[in-house]
C-alpha cells in the first residue's frame, strides 16, 4: 500500500477534502492549529492507497510547535520515496497567493525526492458564486505539474483528483535558467507573480469579508456580538438538549420497568435497577447537553468566527499573560482540555503557552457539564424571563462557566505577573478566514462522533465505579440501610473533610470517586440514591437531590469546587507528555485542589 501525503495552508479545506477522499470523520475546523496530530485512511477510490491527513502549515518553515510537528512528520515521509504515491497540496482557490508559496516550497522538495506533485486548488465553489475563476490549465503549465480544481464541500472536481491521484505525473523542471538562486523572497514573489497572472481578477470576496468584520470586529458592535453568541452558547445546552434529555431519561425509565421484574434473583435485580439505571443510566441523561456544545462550538469554527473571537479577546488575554492565539485552545477545553492542550503547540512563546497550559483545566469541560446540569437542574426553576428570551438555567450555566473563566484569566494574571516575560515572545499575527456557511452535516457527524467517544471514554469508567459504589453500598445487609453499609463505614471516615461545606458521605463518596474523573460523580450519586430508595420506579436524579436536603449553600459550594479543581487524569497525563515533566501537573492537582475548597468554603458561606 502507498500513501499520498496530504498537505496545505490552514483553512483551505484540506482536513474535509481528506473526509471525503477516505470516508473517515475527522473534525473540520476554520481556524489555524486546530487539526493537531497526523490522521490516515485507505482512500476510498483505491484500496492500495492510503490517504495521510498532516496538519496545515502555512510554509516548510516552522513558526510554532504544531508546524514543527507537521513538517518533521512530512520531510520524515519523504525519505521513504518508495512508499509515497504523490504529495497533495492543497491551497485556498479563493487566496492562491499563500498557498502557492507553500506549493513552490513542496515542488522543490518532491523534485528532490522523485515524489508527484499534485496542486488541489479548492473551495473552487465559492469563486464560482461570485463568477471568479482560475486559469488553472495556465498555472499547471507555470508550475510544471497538475492543478486540479475541487470543491471538497459539493464533491466538485473530486473524480478528477481521484484519477490524478491513481496515476500521478511526475514533475515538469519548469525552472527558469536565468535565476541562480531560489530563497523564500523568491517563492514569495514568484507566488505573487502566479497570483496576479493566473488568479481571479477583483476583490469582490475581500469586500464582503471587509463587511462583516466591521461588525464583528467593532470596538461596540463586535464585543455585543461576541457575549450574545457565548451566551446563546450555553443556553442552547439547556434549551436545544432538553428534549432529548427527555428522551433518554424516559428511555431508561421504560428500561427499567421492562427489565428489572423480568430478574428474579433479588441481588441481581438491585444491581441492575441500582448500578446499570441509577447509575450508568444517570450519566447517559446528560449525553444529549455534550451533543449540544459540541455542536454549536462546531458551527462557530467551520462559520470563520473564531479567528474575529480571538482577535477580540486579544488584548484583554493579552494583559493577563495569554495571547489572543489561546482563545481557541481555551475554548476547545469547553469540549474536552485534552484536545484543547494540543491545540496550545501554536503559540510561538514558550510563557504564553505554559499559562494557556495552566488556564485549560480551569475551563468548564464537558466531563464537568453533567455535575453543572444536575446542580442546577436541582435548584434553579425552568423558567424564562424577558418575554421567553433569558432562561433562567441558561442564566445559572453562563454564570458557572463565565465563573471558571475568570479564574483561568485570576491565575494566568496572577502567575505572568511574578514570571519572567519569555525571550520568544512575539507580536500577535493571525490569519483571518474567510466567512463561511458551515458543512452541517460534518458539523453533525463529528458532534455524534464526540458524544459517542465521551459515552465510550467515560462509560467504561463509571461502569466500574458504580459496579464498587453498588457492592461497598449494598452489603453486608444486601441493600437494607445504606448507613450501615462498607460504604457508609468509608464515607464516614472522609465525612469531616466535606462537612464544612454542609455535605454529608455521600456527597463526599462522590466527590472522592469523581478523582477518577469528573462526570462519575452523576453516576456514583445515582447509585447511592439508588440503593437508598430501593423501589420499581428510576426517579430523575435531580429530584432525588431536591428531596435529599441539600441546601442552596452546599449546591452552589459543589458548583464552585468542580468548577476549579483539576480532578481528571488523562488531562494530567497530557500535561505530562507535552510538558515533558511532572512538575506542571503535580501543581495543577495540588494547586487547584487547595483553591477549588477554599473557594467552595467561601461560596458556602456567603449562600447559606
Amino acid at each position: 500500500m502507498k500513501d499520498v501525503l496530504v498537505i496545505g495552508c490552514p483553512n483551505a479545506g484540506k482536513t474535509l477534502l481528506f473526509n471525503r477522499l477516505t470516508g473517515l470523520k475527522q473534525k473540520v475546523a476554520n481556524f489555524p492549529g486546530v487539526t493537531v496530530s497526523t490522521h490516515a485512511g485507505r482512500a476510498r477510490f483505491s484500496p492500495d492507497l492510503q490517504m495521510v491527513d498532516f496538519p496545515g502549515v502555512y510554509s516548510l518553515h516552522a513558526i510554532s510547535g504544531e508546524e514543527k510537528v507537521a513538517i518533521d512528520a512530512f520531510q520524515a515521509a519523504l525519505l521513504q520515496p518508495d512508499r509515497v504515491q504523490a504529495v497533495a497540496c492543497v491551497i485556498d482557490s479563493s487566496s492562491i497567493a499563500k498557498g502557492l508559496f507553500l506549493a513552490l516550497q513542496l515542488r522543490k522538495l518532491c523534485m528532490q525526492a522523485n515524489v508527484p506533485l499534485i496542486i488541489v486548488s479548492n473551495m473552487i465553489d465559492v469563486l464560482e458564486k461570485h463568477k471568479l475563476r482560475i486559469d488553472h490549465e495556465g498555472l499547471s503549465k507555470a508550475l510544471g505539474c497538475p492543478v486540479i480544481a475541487t470543491s471538497a464541500r459539493s464533491g466538485l472536481g473530486v473524480d478528477a483528483l481521484e484519477a490524478a491521484l491513481r496515476e500521478p505525473s511526475d514533475i515538469r523542471d519548469v525552472s527558469d535558467p536565468e535565476v541562480l538562486a531560489v530563497d523564500d523572497n523568491w517563492e514569495r514573489n514568484e507566488a505573487e507573480r502566479l497570483a496576479h497572472t493566473f488568479g481571479p481578477v477583483g476583490d469582490l470576496l475581500l469586500k464582503s469579508h471587509s463587511r462583516l468584520d466591521d461588525f464583528f470586529l467593532h470596538s461596540v458592535t463586535g464585543g455585543l456580538a461576541f457575549f450574545v453568541i457565548m451566551y446563546s452558547l450555553f443556553q442552547a445546552i439547556f434549551t436545544w438538549a432538553a428534549p432529548m434529555m427527555d428522551a433518554v431519561e424516559s428511555a431508561v425509565s421504560w428500561g427499567a420497568e421492562l427489565v428489572v421484574p423480568m430478574i428474579a434473583n433479588p441481588v441481581a435485580a438491585d444491581f441492575v435497577r441500582d448500578a446499570l439505571f441509577g447509575g450508568v443510566g444517570a450519566f447517559l441523561v446528560f449525553v444529549p447537553q455534550i451533543f449540544v456544545l459540541t455542536l454549536v462550538v462546531g458551527l462557530l469554527e467551520d462559520s470563520g468566527y473564531l479567528a474575529r473571537a480571538a482577535v477580540i479577546c486579544h488584548r484583554p488575554l493579552n494583559a493577563v499573560g495569554l495571547t489572543g492565539k489561546s482563545f481557541v485552545p481555551m475554548l476547545s477545553g469547553v469540549a474536552c482540555a485534552i484536545p484543547a492542550i494540543y491545540t496550545a503547540r501554536t503559540i510561538e512563546s514558550t510563557s504564553k503557552r505554559w499559562f494557556t497550559y495552566m488556564a485549560i483545566p480551569l475551563m468548564p469541560c464537558s466531563a464537568r457539564l453533567p455535575v453543572y446540569a444536575l446542580l442546577i437542574a436541582a435548584f434553579i426553576p425552568p423558567t424564562y424571563t424577558a418575554g421567553g428570551v433569558i432562561g433562567l438555567q441558561g442564566l445559572a450555566m453562563f454564570g458557572i462557566y463565565l465563573f471558571g473563566i475568570v479564574m483561568a484569566l485570576l491565575v494566568t494574571a496572577i502567575l505572568s505577573s511574578v514570571s519572567p516575560q519569555s525571550a520568544d515572545d512575539s507580536p500577535f499575527v493571525l490569519e483571518m478566514p474567510p466567512y463561511r456557511i458551515p458543512a452541517f452535516s460534518s458539523i453533525l457527524r463529528g458532534a455524534l462522533e464526540r458524544a459517542g467517544y465521551f459515552v465510550r471514554r467515560a462509560g467504561p469508567v463509571i461502569f466500574w465505579i458504580t459496579l464498587l459504589i453498588w457492592i461497598l453500598g449494598y452489603f453486608p445487609n444486601n441493600g437494607a440501610d445504606l448507613s450501615q453499609s462498607y460504604l457508609a463505614y468509608l464515607g464516614r471516615a472522609i465525612e469531616p473533610i466535606f462537612a464544612p461545606l454542609g455535605l454529608d458521605w455521600q456527597y463526599g463518596v462522590a466527590i472522592l470517586a469523581s478523582f477518577v474523573a469528573r462526570e462519575v460523580f452523576v453516576g456514583t450519586l445515582g447509585t447511592l440514591y439508588g440503593i437508598q430508595d430501593a423501589t420499581e420506579e428510576v426517579v430523575s436524579l435531580a429530584t432525588r437531590v431536591q428531596e435529599s436536603g441539600l441546601s442552596l449553600g452546599s449546591g452552589v459550594a459543589l458548583l464552585v469546587f468542580f468548577a476549579i479543581a483539576a480532578q481528571c487524569v488523562s488531562t494530567l497525563a497530557t500535561l505530562y507528555r507535552e510538558s515533558g515533566s511532572l512538575r506542571l501537573p503535580l501543581q495543577l492537582f495540588a494547586g487547584y485542589g487547595v483553591l477549588a475548597y477554599i473557594m467552595a468554603l467561601v461560596a458556602y458561606w456567603l449562600f447559606t
